[in-house]
């Protein structure tokens, strides 16, 4: 169906607060509480989330005209003649209609418009914000705009779950060689009272040092470190530890490649002269060895719980739950012995 021409739609951003966690509270795995005096935003300007606003209503008994105004900022390489459009009619709180233009439905925008009154239930800001949450998590699809009375995202492509479907053990279990979610929930909570003992100092982090994230340039013996898309401030021995774990590759793991007690003291007793300008003691070098050596095992539980959400989500060939047992398997197999390590005194 196509549609007229038009005036520009007003246009502006729709800014939601997102609070900085402090240091104390950014490792990626721990959120403690929020009324923490120390927890309090820092000053400067806030971050914040812009998603595109328009200043229109959709009549929600006239959708398809509205829907299609909003295609036009949206997607205005689409010839409106081509739009295809699709609606849904199982949702009884909201009116949705699919716009696309291929059969595929590849890039499909859906767009969305609030039932009449409904924001006396729901808090839509608030709803707005949790999507940029999940979306930043990957949980989510893409929220392309908000308008008056509702707004636009990714159609995500996939079946509507029938009553009939939900009783079926394949959509609801995990594989068998993953951890049930209640010794995950288990190990978790244990991993935050053993860690946040240790003491690690939060530094501005990598998060993701794996080796092709290393880039060295022999002709001026440089060092330098690319994608950043996990960078952030966490504990100084996660991400150590997290570099470790990395010897044993991606595609061929093999933990028999993990360094050993020697390399890691000699690259710690590096690190740590760089970091302060001066000698070091063994007594820190081995205190933190010990601190990486208990936090590569919060690598492990992070990147296996990040494998099996891109095993649900990622379009990109690679066996992501199969990843996910490997790093599961190496974190059971070298806890008893990881957490048996004592600080120096």
């Amino acid at each position: 169906m196509a549609v007229p021409p038009s005036a520009p739609l007003p246009r502006s951003s729709f800014y939601l607060r997102r609070h900085t966690p402090c240091p104390q509270c950014s490792w990626g795995m721990e959120e403690k509480a929020a009324a923490s005096t120390s927890c309090r935003e820092p000053p400067g300007p806030q971050r914040a989330a812009a998603v595109p606003y328009f200043g229109i209503s959709v009549d929600q008994d006239d959708i398809l005209p509205g829907a299609l105004r909003l295609i036009q900022e949206l997607r205005p390489h689409w010839k409106p003649e081509q739009v295809r459009t699709k609606r849904f009619t199982d949702g009884i709180t909201n009116k949705l209609v699919a716009c696309y233009v291929e059969e595929d439905m590849r890039d499909c925008v859906l767009v969305r418009v609030y039932g009449e009154r409904t924001e006396l239930l729901v808090d839509r800001e608030n709803e707005v914000r949790n999507f940029q949450l999940l979306r930043a998590h990957g949980c989510a699809p893409k929220l392309y705009c908000t308008f008056q009375n509702g707004l636009c995202y990714e159609y995500m492509q996939g079946v509507a779950l029938g009553p009939e479907h939900i009783r079926e053990p394949r959509l609801f279990s995990l594989s068998a060689d993953v951890p049930k979610v209640e010794v995950l929930e288990w190990e978790l909570a244990w991993l935050k009272e053993h860690l946040s003992q240790l003491d690690s100092p939060v530094v501005f982090c990598h998060n993701d040092l794996l080796c092709k994230n290393i880039i060295y340039d022999s002709s001026k013996g440089h060092v330098r470190f690319i994608d950043y898309e996990y960078a952030g401030y966490n504990y100084q021995a996660f991400d150590i530890g997290n570099h470790f774990n990395e010897f044993a590759g991606v595609n061929e793991v093999d933990y028999c490649q993990y360094p050993t007690r020697e390399t890691q003291l000699q690259w710690l007793r590096y690190y740590l002269q760089a970091q302060k300008g001066m000698g070091v003691t063994p007594r820190e070098v081995e205190r933190l060895y010990v601190q990486v050596n208990k936090f590569a095992l919060a690598s492990h539980f992070f990147w296996a719980l990040w494998a099996l959400i891109q095993n649900q989500y990622s379009t990109i060939d690679f066996d992501f739950l199969r990843y996910a047992v490997i790093r599961f398997n190496q974190y059971f197999k070298v806890k008893p012995q990881v957490s048996a390590l004592e600080m120096p005194k």
